[in-house]
């Protein structure tokens, strides 16, 4: 009986590890593209007040 009991452990233990493998696979994708966005904005806004003015 003890090895069922092991085994089921053991799965919820891979599934944990697996969840938050994910979880962080997901807040790294975010913080890229938030990083990605901003340097964007940026160099728009960078670009948009050179045009405006041009001294």
């Amino acid at each position: 009986m003890a090895k069922n009991k092991y085994t089921f452990q053991k799965r919820q233990k891979e599934l944990a590890k697996k969840k938050k493998k994910e979880e962080k696979r997901q807040r790294k994708l975010e913080n890229r593209e938030k990083a990605t966005g901003e340097t964007e904005d940026t160099n728009q806004d960078d670009q948009n007040q050179d045009d405006q003015n041009p001294s």
